[in-house]
């Protein structure tokens, strides 16, 4: 009975409120008709934006080589500078480096947005312009969709474009790849040794300005070419060696290579010297040279060492140059932006029939439960006053 009940409860509540709803058919349309004009006004008031849009293709990753340093080395500073943290892949990267308080900042700059979005702190300029941009990437093919909204369709594009600008100046920075490491710690190194070749260079000259020239024979010219070749070469090793460490584990097979090579080549050192004298300094037996001639061989050791080292160091210097170029951070342009013909937004159309769906059902909604009540309270009404009659 209970089931049977409550569906004739239903049934009659339906049927009250289809005849509220027509008896307030009236006004429903006309409240209707009301939120229309009202939305079509609205609508043709507020400002056209333009959209336009810019594809990019980032570099594409090889393992080891600049995606994986890059990767490694800008996700914590994006996450600094107020990018996304935590990416996982190339793209998501460059998307985060897009969104980044740096370049946002200076897209602020060079637009003069605090004072076209009137605003006086950089913060909320920088939180409209993040509002107008959008960044996305296709993970099939991993181009980079860059869409820039704006009332102006030629800033708008010029906007698009300068955001590919400064994410490439921004990649530009961070991209210190092993080349760049091993450049600058090789520039370093041949400043100082070009230090050390000059003094070595005055010092020989001195001496044989004092002591007039000093001739050696063949033998230990051959000798000292051989010790200075070596200590060069284990020099430039070491310095390979630091910067391998900078960045690489002690297992890195090519930290492992750089090492292994550093003892062969002392172990030959050692060799060398043990066979031909005593000490660190062995150029040939002592009681052959007189002192003085002694002191004019370790000189021209000296300078010799400093010759083979700097001409090691400028070879090195220049394949670490030629290895960043080709390292460089290389983000291709698909497709420029150019000023949009058609504007973006408002969608007026959508917005009026929206409106006016909304505006149709809340008002019938509406009216028809106000309608309901109102019968049912009148209802109550008149049972109460006709039991009063009946008990008087």
């Amino acid at each position: 009975m209970e089931p049977q009940t409550t569906s004739r409860k239903g049934d009659i509540a339906l049927t009250n409120m289809f005849r509220a709803f027509r008896r307030q058919a009236r006004r429903i349309f006309q409240i209707t008709g009301a939120v229309a004009v009202a939305a079509a006004v609205i609508s043709f008031l507020l400002p056209n934006y333009y959209t336009a849009e810019s594809r990019i293709l980032p570099p594409q990753e090889k393992g080891g080589n600049l995606a994986a340093q890059l990767l490694g080395q800008a996700g914590g500073l994006i996450a600094q500078v107020g990018g996304a943290p935590g990416v996982k892949s190339q793209g998501e990267l460059f998307v985060a480096m897009l969104k980044s308080r740096t370049v946002l900042d200076r897209i602020v700059d060079r637009f003069d947005l605090l004072k076209l979005y009137r605003t006086r702190y950089r913060q909320d300029a920088r939180q409209r312009l993040l509002e107008s941009l959008s960044a996305r990437e296709d993970r099939k093919n991993g181009v980079i969709s860059l869409m820039v909204e704006d009332k102006d369709p030629k800033r708008a594009a010029e906007m698009a474009n300068a955001f590919v600008e400064e994410l490439k100046s921004l990649a530009g920075g961070l991209a210190i790849t092993e080349a760049g490491q091993r450049r600058m710690f090789f520039e370093e190194q041949i400043r100082h040794t070009k230090e050390s070749l000059a003094r070595a260079e005055e010092e020989i000259r001195d001496f044989q300005q004092r002591t007039g020239v000093f001739q050696i024979d063949a033998q230990a010219r051959a000798i000292i070419d051989g010790i200075a070749r070596l200590r060069a070469g284990i020099a430039v090793k070491e310095v390979e060696a630091r910067v391998l460490r900078s960045f690489a584990t002690a297992q890195n097979p090519d930290l492992q290579r750089v090492e292994e090579e550093i003892r062969a080549l002392r172990a030959e050192l050692e060799k060398i010297e043990t066979s031909k004298g005593e000490g660190f300094d062995p150029i040939m037996p002592s009681g052959r040279v007189p002192a003085m001639g002694t002191e004019y061989l370790r000189k021209l050791r000296q300078l010799k060492y400093n010759e083979t080292l700097y001409e090691l160091l400028s070879k090195q210097y220049e394949l670490a140059k030629l290895d960043e170029a080709s390292d460089a951070v290389v983000i291709q342009v698909i497709d420029r932006a150019v000023p949009p013909e058609r504007k973006s937004s408002p969608k007026r159309g959508a917005i009026i029939v929206v409106s006016t769906i909304l505006g149709f059902l809340l008002s019938a909604w509406f009216l028809s439960v106000m309608e309901v009540r109102n019968a049912d309270r009148a209802v109550r009404q008149e049972d109460g006053m006709e039991g009063k009659d009946e008990r008087g």
